[in-house]
């Protein structure tokens, strides 16, 4: 965990997945909330945006960080369709496994193992299809452009 995000995220709980590890590759981290890359080889780009407090739901935020929140969901989606070109973008909010508030942003394309289910679903395509291969440095630094400098992770 880099020292970075452990200073950030002081209203945690120990027990919680994503109060005591980033989450993923850590990529941007502003005060409130952070921008991880999931490691899916077959959906890359799969990012998740947590906020950094152990909150469970939207509504346990204030009506200016649920619009804050949303607007960097969006950010990053605009991010991913820029690096990536899907076909289309899921974005979801479930928790039932982690019930810390976190948004998932994943590319989607026609010819995905999971399609047309959610990427947790039954594999319908086993077949391996060459995706774009963009960097952390790269999505990284689109990142920054696109949220600002609240915080670029160097990587």
């Amino acid at each position: 965990m880099s020292q970075f995000y452990a200073h950030r995220n002081k209203e945690k709980n120990t027990a919680c997945e994503l109060c005591a590890q980033p989450g993923g590759a850590l990529l941007w981290q502003a005060a409130e909330y952070r921008v991880v890359r999931v490691d899916e080889p077959h959906y890359p780009g799969f990012c998740r945006v947590i906020w950094n407090a152990h909150v469970r739901e939207m509504t346990d935020l204030s009506p200016d960080q649920r619009q804050w929140l949303m607007a960097a969901v969006f950010a990053v989606e605009t991010v991913i369709r820029q690096l990536f070109a899907p076909d289309k973008i899921n974005l979801a909010c479930l928790g039932n496994m982690t019930p810390h508030l976190h948004w998932h942003i994943i590319p989607r394309w026609a010819d995905d193992r999971h399609f047309p289910e959610p990427i947790w679903g039954r594999v319908h395509n086993e077949q391996a299809i060459a995706r774009p291969q963009i960097g952390d440095d790269v999505l990284a630094r689109a990142l920054q452009r696109a949220l600002g400098s609240a915080s670029a992770v160097s990587l």
